[in-house]
């Protein structure tokens, strides 16, 4: 988690969201390729798990700029001490936090709110030929979401029973 220092006063506050430096300091992948948004109009809306396989790995820092979001990591790093154990935080437009993801690490995230929008700083270009995912339910990972999906697409929600050899490479 990251969670920017405020600097405030009577407008309000000014945060320094990321910086290259401190980031390469604390040993954390700190290239930006590329940036993305995702908004999603209505609450229970499950996009995801997603990761991308050698050598398009990806680091990921994820941040809820409107509404609310619960965010999941799964560790596909075997040999791993927390291989296939999830992480999850709710991420929202008020509690201004960030969420890093290394690479190996599945990601996805669910809508607690209606109207909610997600902003991706990547390390890496999106390569379909190497891009992979895991079931959002897979009892592999036992996820505990807030709610059953309500919206959720046709491929993130037919992943097939997560395997040993889906793992990264």
């Amino acid at each position: 988690m990251i969670e920017s220092q405020k600097q405030e006063d009577s407008r309000g506050f000014f945060a320094r969201t990321f910086c290259k430096q401190e980031f390469s300091k604390h040993g954390l992948n700190a290239d930006v390729t590329q940036c993305s948004v995702s908004f999603n109009p209505r609450e229970g809306t499950l996009r995801g798990m997603h990761f991308q396989v050698a050598p398009f790995e990806e680091v990921k820092l994820v941040r809820c700029t409107m509404g609310s979001i619960f965010d999941v990591i799964i560790d596909l790093r075997v040999g791993s001490a927390t291989y296939k154990k999830w992480f999850g935080v709710e991420l929202s437009a008020r509690n201004h936090k960030t969420l890093y993801i290394p690479p190996n690490f599945a990601h996805g995230f669910e809508t607690l709110v209606d109207d909610s929008e997600v902003f991706y700083q990547i390390s890496q270009f999106y390569s379909a030929e190497h891009a992979r995912g895991v079931r959002w339910n897979d009892p592999a990972f036992d996820v505990k979401w807030p709610f059953v999906p309500k919206i959720i697409n046709e491929r993130d929600r037919n992943y097939p029973d997560f395997r040993c050899d889906d793992r990264p490479s």
